[in-house]
């Protein structure tokens, strides 16, 4: 049987935590910040977890795992 490819966008833009979960840098956060408040800019600070059901999508693309 054939190795399977990872999808190159899943590598680039996911990890994997300790404990399996997928997490993900926050949306909206790369120009046009001026127009949103600081609470906007600091709550999305940082990564996410993702919820379960897209996680599962996720690590059927990355059948190797995320570093």
């Amino acid at each position: 049987m054939p190795k399977l490819k990872t999808k190159s966008g899943v590598k680039k833009r996911f990890k994997l935590t300790a404990s399996g979960k997928v997490k993900h840098g926050v949306a909206g956060k790369r120009h046009r910040l001026i127009s949103h408040n600081a609470k906007y800019i600091r709550q999305n600070r940082g990564t996410e977890v993702i919820s379960d059901a897209d996680a599962k999508v996720i690590k059927k693309w990355a059948p190797y795992g995320l570093n």
